[in-house]
């Protein structure tokens, strides 16, 4: 009897191993392949505060109070991520601006390619005019491509184009924006439209109207010489200007012209360099 029960022991043994085998129905689940890792940035690019701490940075695009009316896809945290010569030279702007009593202040910079698709997709949606009292009262937004206010490639994501503007020393603060408050046409009197430290450039930023054209002829005293006087501090320095944003410059010659990358705005795309 103990030869035999051992047998069906050995037996069972053996069809257990089997149907492990076989069915695998007892098996661990084999673990799930890793997600493809964020792409970060090449060591060509900084993070702004790391060349010049004393520049004010605004990221609206990380915020609800832009034209899309949402945190934009790819932008993780408020930063300004540049190629470091973009970045070495809005330091040298900055140091002379500072002697005369102002400062820089950003309010983008590298884009992320994801970004711009974002863009994009919002102009395609004509159901969605959330934000078209403040940031595009005068456009038909069926216009936006055709009118050249939204592209399916920015040069931000090449990563030495920013978005700035001036402002007064000391700097007062800009309130949050809060979602749902009543839009004022960006091109309206500065004391009307929405609060911004910066000194009056005659429109606020992001504005999609021909007075945003940096040489516009109907801005003219105090507003005109506000947007020379950061043309000039940035042209100075190797910037050129987008002659219908008056606060877009490309710092030249650039050191990807010809790469629009994806990595996201966030301090870890950036540590180390």
């Amino acid at each position: 009897m103990t030869g035999l029960a051992s047998a069906f022991r050995t037996l069972a043994v053996g069809a257990a191993a089997g149907l492990l085998t076989v069915t695998g129905a007892v098996a661990a689940p084999a673990p799930p392949a890793s997600a493809a890792p964020e792409p970060k940035a090449p060591r060509e690019f900084v993070a702004l505060s790391s060349v010049d701490r004393t520049i004010l940075q605004e990221m609206r695009y990380t915020t609800p109070h832009n034209f899309v009316g949402e945190p934009v896809d790819g932008y993780r945290q408020p930063l300004c991520a540049l190629t470091r010569p973009a970045a070495e030279a809005l330091h040298r702007a900055q140091v002379r601006l500072l002697a005369r009593g102002y400062t820089l202040k950003v309010y983008d910079c590298y884009r992320p390619q994801r970004a711009v698709d974002h863009f994009v997709r919002w102009a395609k949606d004509l159901g969605d005019e959330r934000m078209k009292g403040e940031f595009y009262p005068l456009v038909d937004k069926s216009r936006l491509f055709a009118d050249g206010y939204i592209a399916e490639k920015s040069g931000h994501s090449r990563g030495s184009t920013v978005d700035l503007t001036i402002v007064r020393l000391p700097a007062r603060p800009t309130r949050a924006y809060v979602p749902g408050e009543r839009l004022v046409e960006c091109f309206g009197a500065r004391a009307e439209r929405f609060p911004d430290n910066s000194v009056d450039m005659g429109t606020g930023y992001d504005c999609f109207d021909t007075l945003s054209h940096t040489d516009d002829p109907r801005i003219q005293g105090v507003q005109r010489a506000n947007r020379q006087l950061l043309k000039g501090a940035l042209v100075e320095q190797g910037f050129v200007n987008l002659p219908e944003e008056w606060w877009h410059f490309t710092f030249k010659p650039e050191p990807f012209p010809d790469t629009f990358f994806d990595f996201p705005v966030a301090r870890r795309s950036v540590a180390g360099h």
